[in-house]
């Protein structure tokens, strides 16, 4: 491989966040021999490598709402987890018909889960609202939800943890029928076919990065910069409701207090790891993917590794700090810099002779 080669691989936009998964991997090969080990076990596989794929399936959908709020607005929605707990709570309050556990459905399994995602997009408008409109930071704006939303969660269930006992409803976080691959992995990967499709054949992605950049300047041009952002909060409110039903039917249950819990914290990282600026403007779909399956396999390595559940986060983000400088653009220039001084030492030296 020449030196052009190997530059145009290394300037490509998903080559660190490649990367960087690709480390976390090799470390898990180090501690845990049989990491890519995969068996057939009772009908359906097992192994670390299906556990980080299928565990970070919810966190891969937050990631794409993530990625669309901070491209539009140069923000970040923090109050994701508390979503998906709402619609979680929609969700088993419709299906179980206020009861607190039930063996059968008291209503259309499509029904709930329609209802659950729109209340969701509903949370998502709201946050929408604040940002686009009255023009609140979209930290301070989402902290309402990210404060209010469990609570809101805890009302939907009467402070119940709604238990639906109904194979059905189980799919979505288990398996469907004899299928030996997890169902959460086949509905990130559709709900990532989707997204990309509508912004690769719409005008979308476009409209989006042109308002991250430049707000001003696109509404000059004649684009609605409100709506979009508005758009992209909405987006990201359906995803994190999705993000919750598949949650919700892995336990079975409606757990306000648990469901989504940290999750937006690893969302942002996601989107950081990707590769993607935090302040708006240009974004990798594709990047902040790669990023949440970067998270859940350091998650998953730390747990293999036997760290305590509190102690998870101290080292996750000395991990994810070291990967973020080596990403970001001051220590690259600084790179380039050094680069440049030790070639032109070289010449020197070179033309003394």
């Amino acid at each position: 491989m020449n030196k052009d080669t190997f530059k145009n691989i290394t300037s490509k936009r998903l080559f660190m966040p490649i990367m960087c998964l690709v480390i976390v991997l090799l470390a898990n090969v180090i501690k845990t021999p049989d990491f890519f080990k995969i068996t057939l076990e009772n009908g359906v596989l097992s192994g670390y490598i299906i556990i980080v794929i299928n565990r970070a399936s919810e966190l891969v959908i937050l990631a794409i709402g993530m990625t669309l709020v901070t491209a539009a607005s140069g923000g970040q929605d923090i109050s994701v987890g508390a979503v998906m707990a709402v619609a979680a709570a929609v969700c088993c309050q419709i299906l179980s018909g206020g009861e607190v556990s039930v063996d059968s459905l008291a209503s259309p399994l499509i029904i709930a889960i329609i209802a659950a995602i729109l209340a969701a997009a509903l949370c998502g408008a709201f946050n929408g609202f604040l940002v686009a409109r009255l023009g609140i930071q979209p930290m301070v704006a989402t902290l309402i939800l990210f404060t209010a939303g469990r609570g809101i969660a805890q009302l939907i269930t009467k402070g119940q943890i709604t238990y639906i006992r109904v194979d059905s409803y189980k799919t979505f976080g288990g398996y469907i029928g004899k299928c030996p691959i997890p169902t959460p992995i086949f509905l990130a990967i559709i709900v990532i076919i989707i997204v990309q499709l509508v912004l690769k054949k719409t005008a979308l992605g476009l409209y989006i990065e042109s308002v991250g950049i430049n707000g001003t300047a696109s509404r000059l041009v004649g684009l609605n910069s409100t709506l979009i952002k508005f758009l992209t909060y909405v987006i990201c409110g359906a995803m994190a409701g999705i993000a919750g039903v598949i949650a919700s039917s892995r336990i079975y249950s409606a757990d306000a207090n648990n469901i989504g819990l940290n999750l937006e914290m690893d969302a942002i990282l996601a989107v950081a790891l990707g590769g993607n600026a935090l302040g708006g403007g240009r974004f990798s779909l594709m990047g902040s993917v790669i990023g949440a399956y970067t998270i859940q396999a350091l998650t998953t390595t730390l747990y293999a590794m036997n760290v305590k559940a509190d102690q998870l986060p101290v080292y996750k983000a000395v991990v994810v700090i070291i990967i973020v400088i080596l990403q970001s653009p001051v220590f690259k220039k600084m790179l380039a810099n050094q680069k440049a001084k030790k070639t032109s030492g070289t010449t020197a030296t070179e033309g003394g002779k």
